[in-house]
């Protein structure tokens, strides 16, 4: 962020660096809460919110007094955002927002969320608005915390609006053009997604090589067996293989060359490999493996949800299917 709100102006890399990081010391939860938080409200607020708004929020959030969240999926609508009921109806100076959003990140926590709302029925996607939503407002509410298979550490929750009043000024960029602002951002949003994978993998991967290199059987290190070796060659490869991609999209989003389609297949491939990696990895810690008592139990739980958040491994193979046939 700029120093004119209290940041240090630091380079992109720093949020990455964090992001990869927590992720390598298998702290998923705080990962993922971090990553919305910082990589992607605040940004949400710098692009596209007014010099008031700006002035107003990113302060706190930077300093930490204020924690930010992103309200776009409901029960009934999360990658169909044509869907989505959440509306906001103009009553004179002020919106009335109305409706409900669920497995929001930060949501228990959050002073400030970010909520899609339908702002024109008639439209569809193209009638979504995006407003700031200050938690202390009447007619705000949070659900329970979500019990999840993994990032037990992450804050997931339901979050109501119940004829929430929001003055003018809490639009966020202009009216109904929510879901292009959400299309315009989602690629940071998934390049954060996939920095987690690259960090949770080289995590698991040095986790698993330390174990196999001093587990004994039959005589000998497991690390020995050619099995073993090959197995983990393999997924060092895989590895690799996406940790460049993710170092060339980076430095497209750096010079805003990136694209719908980048991230997409960013995304696609980093989040499936995790998945498949925490799974082989934990396979040659044998029974251990499925204990608590091993960090990669965790690495294996928190990686699957990953192929789902921030848009699923399905949607994003119909997101790069449409670049190939132009619809």
């Amino acid at each position: 962020m700029p120093e004119q709100y209290g940041g240090a102006s630091a380079p992109f890399d720093i949020t990455q660096m964090i992001i990869y990081q927590m992720s390598k010391m298998c702290f998923a939860g705080l990962a993922t809460g971090y990553n919305i938080h910082a990589n992607i409200v605040m940004p949400y607020l710098l692009h596209l919110g007014t010099e008031e708004q700006k002035q107003y929020w990113i302060p706190k959030m930077i300093s930490g007094d204020t924690i930010g969240a992103l309200a776009m999926t409901e029960p009934g609508a999360g990658s169909d955002v044509a869907a989505m009921k959440t509306t906001a109806v103009k009553e004179g100076n002020e919106w009335v927002l109305s409706g409900s959003k669920v497995f929001i990140t930060n949501g228990m926590n959050a002073n400030l969320v970010i909520v899609c709302a339908k702002t024109d029925t008639s439209l569809g996607a193209k009638g979504i608005s995006l407003f700031l939503v200050d938690a202390t407002l009447g007619g705000f509410s949070r659900g329970k915390k979500l019990k999840k298979l993994g990032q037990h550490t992450g804050d997931t929750s339901e979050l109501f609006f119940d004829k929430l009043r929001l003055s003018e000024d809490c639009l966020l960029g202009e009216l109904n053009k929510g879901f292009i602002h959400l299309m315009t951002e989602l690629p940071r949003e998934r390049l954060g997604c996939a920095i987690q994978a690259i960090g949770a993998n080289d995590g698991a991967l040095e986790e698993t090589i330390n174990y196999v290199a001093e587990r004994q059987v039959f005589g000998q290190s497991v690390a020995k067996f050619q099995n073993t070796r090959f197995k983990l060659a393999e997924l060092k490869a895989q590895q690799e293989l996406c940790r460049s991609f993710l170092n060339a999209c980076t430095e497209k989003l750096k010079s805003h060359e990136m694209t719908t389609e980048d991230a997409a297949i960013l995304k696609l491939m980093t989040t499936e490999a995790q998945c498949k990696i925490a799974d082989e990895c934990l396979q040659l810690f044998g029974g251990y493996g499925y204990t608590r008592e091993y960090k990669i139990s965790r690495f294996y739980a928190d990686a699957r949800i990953q192929k789902i958040y921030g848009g699923t491994s399905e949607i994003m193979k119909e997101v790069i299917a449409r670049t190939l046939f132009g619809r």
